[in-house]
Order: structure tokens, then C-alpha cells, then sequence
């Protein structure tokens, strides 16, 4: 007769265990879970940026206690617009200040700023002040500024910021690179049981948020993408003036989308 690998007491033994770590683990999620979400990289206020072209850089106060430092890419042509950049949940603007170039080569001033906690700004992140601090950076933008066009883009975590956002203000052009539909579909799945016993405010969503967005709206997505599967981002393709508007760069990741010529092409289709 075969010998049972485990006896009953055994086996439940193990169960519990296994329980119990799991239990841990949602829980260690809900309490750190700004800390997961929000993967900001601080400095400190006199830390130089360096970058392969000019900048301005601006402390924007958001309120009595708070200000986010922001930085300003200027076109070396006479401008067309600007480019309201809201970055992904990593690094801060030392990272995505990098990208600029490919906003300012085709004739766009770039304006990024860090969310609070990340690079120099003040405070300390979470799905509350998200938004809201958007809205102020925007507004003070417009006024500093007064461009002439205004086009808004979001990446990964920055997408629901940037599609947030279209819905309280005027732009001419929403485009987002590698969104998730929903906060949800980038949770590692043991742990969406989290979501349900320990309910979490993160109103992230770029599904409740395009359909009341009316300005010209833009998705990029790489087939390749192991953080935001095209699957989550595809369904916001129904959500946007026209099928074309959903492009696809096959072999592109989370991380490499502006390594691929065929975004540069339909970027500057865009931006034209």
C-alpha cells in the first residue's frame, strides 16, 4: 500500500501555513501599498539634473506646505504647443526628463513635474492628492505660459492622471502611453482578494475617465508588455474617436516604446 506523503495532521499543518503567509501578504500590501504603488526616488532640493538639452526648472506651490518641482523643455524651433507630460509610478524627473527630446524635436515645449515625494517635490504621494495636484501644476502652467496648443500625456500610472485631467480642462490632444484600464488588471492576481477584503480608494481609471474626455484621444502599446498586458489597454480602444487611434508597436515592453522607429513615425503623425 502506497505510504501517504503527508498525514492528515500534517496536511493541515501545511494548509494553516500556507493561509497564514497568504493573510501576511495581502496584508503587508494593504498597509505598504502607497509604497508599492508610488516607487518614487527622492533627492535632495540641491541636486543638479543634467540632461542632453536646455531646461528651466520651477517650484510650484500647491499649497501653504507643499511645492513640486517641475521642469520646462524648451522647442529649439518656434513653438507649436505644449506637451503636459505626466510620468509613470518609478524614478522621478532625472529619469523621464530624458524623454523630452522626443516632444521637443518635433517643435513642442515639454513640461514634467514629480508627484509628491518623487525628485525634489514635497509631500508624500497617494491616490488623493494624484489628481488634485495636477490640476494645480496645469493651471499654473496656462498662466505662466499661455500656449497656444495643449496637448496632455500620460504614461502607465500618469495615463489615468493625464486622462483624468482631460475631463476638467481644455486640450486639443489626449495620448496615452501604456495604460491599464483599470487599476486592477496590473495587481498581481493572488493578491486581488486584497482589493475586495481591504477595500482601497485609488480611483484610478482610465475607463470611467475617457468617455467624458472630448478632445482627439491616442493609445500606444507595446505586444510585448509584461507590467500592463495589451489586453487591459485594449479595452479602451471602444473609448477612442476611431479604431486607428489604438496603435500597437509590435515587440515594444513597458519600458522600451520610444525605442521603436514606428512610434517616432506615428508620434509625429500626431504632433504634426
Amino acid at each position: 500500500m502506497p505510504i501517504p506523503i503527508f498525514s492528515g495532521r500534517k496536511f493541515r499543518l501545511w494548509l494553516f501555513l500556507l493561509i497564514g503567509v497568504y493573510i501576511l501578504s495581502l496584508t503587508l500590501f494593504y498597509t505598504f501599498r502607497n509604497q508599492v504603488i508610488f516607487q518614487s526616488t527622492s533627492y535632495p532640493h540641491n541636486y543638479q539634473f543634467r540632461f542632453s538639452q536646455p531646461f528651466q526648472e520651477y517650484f510650484i506651490a500647491i499649497n501653504d506646505s507643499i511645492e513640486l518641482d517641475a521642469l520646462l523643455f524648451k522647442s529649439p524651433t518656434p513653438s507649436k504647443g505644449l506637451i503636459f507630460y505626466t510620468h509613470g509610478n518609478a524614478d522621478n524627473l532625472q529619469r523621464w526628463g530624458n524623454y523630452a527630446i522626443d516632444f521637443t524635436a518635433l517643435g513642442y515645449d515639454v513640461l514634467m513635474y514629480d508627484y509628491r515625494g518623487y525628485g525634489k517635490s514635497e509631500g508624500i504621494s497617494n491616490p488623493n492628492n494624484l489628481y488634485h495636484d495636477s490640476f494645480e501644476v496645469f493651471n499654473w502652467a496656462i498662466q505662466e505660459f499661455n500656449p497656444s496648443k495643449i496637448i496632455l500625456y500620460g504614461r502607465s500610472l500618469g495615463s489615468t492622471v493625464a486622462s483624468h485631467l482631460a475631463t476638467k480642462v481644455r486640450a486639443d490632444i489626449l495620448i496615452l502611453e501604456t495604460p491599464f484600464a483599470e487599476f486592477e488588471d496590473v495587481v498581481y492576481w493572488p493578491l486581488l482578494p486584497a482589493l475586495y477584503l481591504f477595500p482601497i480608494d485609488l480611483s484610478q481609471s482610465n475607463i470611467e475617465s475617457l468617455p467624458k474626455v472630448t478632445s482627439r484621444k491616442f493609445i500606444f502599446h507595446g505586444t510585448e508588455d509584461w507590467v500592463v498586458p495589451l489586453s487591459s489597454a485594449e479595452k479602451l480602444k471602444p473609448l477612442l474617436d476611431q479604431p486607428d487611434n489604438f496603435i500597437i508597436i509590435e515587440g515594444a515592453g513597458h519600458k522600451n516604446i520610444r525605442d521603436f522607429e514606428s512610434y517616432h513615425t506615428h508620434l509625429k503623425e500626431i504632433l504634426k
